[in-house]
Formats: structure tokens, C-alpha cells, sequence
């Protein structure tokens, strides 16, 4: 059962407001495309914590992030590392994850937003990510297959994300479910492999992550 309460935690912390008035558009729009973009980069971290290396330098990087808590301001957000992160955690998919997850939207105002958010929303994520595992201090990497750990935390937001988080949105997301976005990201990151998976849906999808990450 995919559970929205790490996905609205998450969501309360992206300043839907001023992003909206950054590239002009009404913020029910940013909101559609903040919830297109975000399983691109969630999926992708999940691919990095798929492994102990991949989990333990993805741990590392959590230290370098201050948590956040509450609304963060837009002008507070480290894009250039954001940057960094997104090219980090999609690799050389970065572009045609981006173009597929616009497409898959079925909305051009949405699909021109994805490439401007990622790395507005990259560091925020980590940021989450950081509060969540106690500031990033000293979780074990093992955790990442736990269901308290970082594993846990990403599979979470996955499963609002693809199983839950359309119920707010009101928008192209209601069609975005564990069946098309998940199968999208489980082929662009993973490539289908199904060894992994537990119960369809998002377990179908970490499946394709994981299993095609290796």
C-alpha cells in the first residue's frame, strides 16, 4: 500500500508560490510538474542505493546538506549543485528521462518545466533525505534496503508518487499511477528486469530499477 505521509512532508517544503511566479505560470501547473519531476530523480537515487557503494556515497553526500523544515525559500536553493546532483543520479539517461517524463505528461508547458525544476529540486530532496536519516550522520549503508532506512525513505516517496500522489493534484498526475509513470522510469532507468519486485505496481518498479542496474 503506497503511503503519501513522506511525499506530503516532502511537498510542503517546495515553494510551490514562488516557483509559479518565477516562470509564470498558476501553481496548480508547477505543482503538476513537481510531482512529473520528482520520481525521475527519487527513481534515480533509488538505482544509486540499490548497492552498497552506490548507498554509502549517496549517505555521504547527505552530510553535506543542512535538513530543512518547512516552505525553504527559492532563492535559498543551490541550483548549481543541484545540477550536479541531477547529472550524478540520472548519469547519461539525464536527457532522455527528462524528455520521456515530459512526454509522458501530455502537457508542453509542463514538459518545457522538467530540465528548469530538476535542479531546483534536486538539493531540496537532499535536504529531505538528510533530515530523514538524522542529518545524514552516520546511517550504515546496509539501511538502504531497509525499510527504516534510505531505502525505506525513497520507497516511500516512490509509492506516493506512483501509487498516491495524484489525490491532491488535480491534474495529468491522476493518469500517472504505478502503471504508466512506473513503467516508464523502471525501462529509461533500469531496463525491466522484474527479479526484485514484490507485489506490482511500485514493487514492479524498484524491480526494473534495481534488477537493471547492475
Amino acid at each position: 500500500m503506497a503511503s503519501t505521509s513522506e511525499l506530503d512532508a516532502l511537498l510542503q517544503q517546495v515553494p510551490l508560490g514562488e516557483l509559479a511566479e518565477r516562470f509564470s505560470v498558476d501553481e496548480a501547473t508547477i505543482d503538476a510538474a513537481v510531482r512529473q519531476a520528482l520520481p525521475g530523480l527519487v527513481g534515480g537515487m533509488a538505482v544509486n542505493a540499490s548497492d552498497r557503494d552506490g548507498a554509502d556515497q549517496l549517505e555521504r553526500a547527505l552530510q553535506k546538506h543542512t535538513p530543512s523544515s518547512g516552505t525553504l525559500d527559492l532563492n535559498a536553493i543551490d541550483t548549481t549543485d543541484g545540477g550536479k546532483i541531477v547529472t550524478h543520479v540520472l548519469g547519461d539517461k539525464e536527457e532522455t528521462v527528462t524528455k520521456a517524463l515530459g512526454a509522458q505528461s501530455g502537457n508542453s508547458v509542463i514538459a518545457d518545466l522538467l530540465p528548469q525544476l530538476l535542479p531546483i529540486l534536486a538539493p531540496l530532496v537532499m535536504q529531505f533525505l538528510a533530515g530523514k536519516l538524522g542529518g545524514g550522520s552516520s546511517a550504515p549503508a546496509s539501511t538502504s534496503g531497509e525499510s527504516g532506512g534510505l531505502g525505506g525513505v525513497l520507497g516511500d516517496l516512490l509509492g506516493g508518487l506512483l501509487g498516491g500522489g495524484s489525490a491532491q493534484g488535480g491534474s495529468a498526475q491522476s493518469d500517472n499511477a504505478s502503471g504508466g509513470l512506473g513503467d516508464l522510469l523502471g525501462g529509461l532507468l533500469g531496463g525491466g528486469s522484474s527479479k526484485q519486485s514484490s507485489g506490482g505496481g511500485l514493487g514492479d518498479l524498484l524491480g526494473g530499477l534495481l534488477g537493471g542496474s547492475k
